[in-house]
This record gives C-alpha cells, structure tokens and sequence, in this order.
C-alpha cells in the first residue's frame, strides 16, 4: 500500500483507461463480510451444507467481489471523491477460498454535459475467468485529491 490516494479528475479521464486491485481470498474474509452484512446464507459459513450445493464447498458472497469492484473505483478510477450512480452486474462463476481475484476497471466512455463516466467492470479468477461483469455510472470528481491513505482496518474474528 502506498502512503498517500489520489484521484484522476474528470478530465484527466480518458477512454480505455484502466486500473485493477487483486485479492486473495481467506475463510475470514467470509466471515467478516458476513458479519457487517448479516448475510449469514449458509452456503457461505457452513462447510457441511456447501457440500450439498452445486458448487461442493463454500462459495464467498458475491456482494463480496462487488466490494471489490467498489473499493478499486473508490480508491484507483476515478478514485478518491468519486460518487457511485448505479451498478449492473451478472455473476457468471463462484468464488471460493483461496481464489485470487482481480477487479479491473476500464473507462468506457464520458459525458461532458453531465460529467457522468461509464466504467466496464471486470473480477477476474487467477485462471483468467470472469467472475463478474458489469458497467457503473460514476460521477468523476472535478478537483484533484492526494491525501494520506488510511489503513485497512485490523478485525478480530470471534466465535
């Protein structure tokens, strides 16, 4: 992680532009996902049930690769003071423990009129599957930001 974030305005946009965060994903990042959603579907938390489902194991949220998704335009493109309008996704394969996924995003096309900018969403596995696809509408901030980034912050996994 670097020491500061920063955004690309508006204009400094350009077509074709992209930018990707990559995770790995850990039976605790289920856990932690599950409990600030209250997601608790057991095909996410209990290994004997996933078993019995079509995928055989346990399988992450895929709000969980949307997050991804979010925190790569939150912080990379546009990035930081970018606001979020709309999202569509289809989830095409399941993610699962150990998986290494990657979220890219591409600037797609911009609207000067309403400085909106429509961004291709991509999470791709470690063997180069889609896992989601998809498109956001974003407003792109029109002041540059650099500031000092803040730490992931440290969750204890109780019980």
């Amino acid at each position: 992680m670097t020491d500061t974030i920063k955004n690309f305005t508006f204009d400094e946009l350009s077509v074709g532009q992209t930018a990707q965060m990559t995770r790995t994903l850990n039976k605790e990042d289920i856990a932690v996902f599950a409990a600030a959603s209250w997601d608790t579907n057991p095909a996410h938390l209990d290994e004997e049930y996933a078993k019995g489902t079509m995928f055989g194991e346990v399988i992450v949220h895929g709000m969980w690769s949307a997050g991804l998704i979010s925190a790569a335009i939150g912080t990379q493109l546009p990035g930081v003071g970018t606001i979020y309008l709309g999202q569509d996704l289809q989830f095409r394969r399941p993610v699962k423990i150990g998986d290494t996924v990657t979220a890219q995003i591409t600037v797609l096309e911009k609207d000067e009129a309403k400085k909106r900018v429509i961004l291709e969403t991509l999470v791709l596995n470690q063997n180069g599957e889609k896992v989601v696809v998809g498109k956001a509408t974003v407003l792109a901030p029109a002041e540059k930001i650099v500031r000092p980034a803040i730490a992931v912050p440290q969750v204890q996994i109780v019980g």
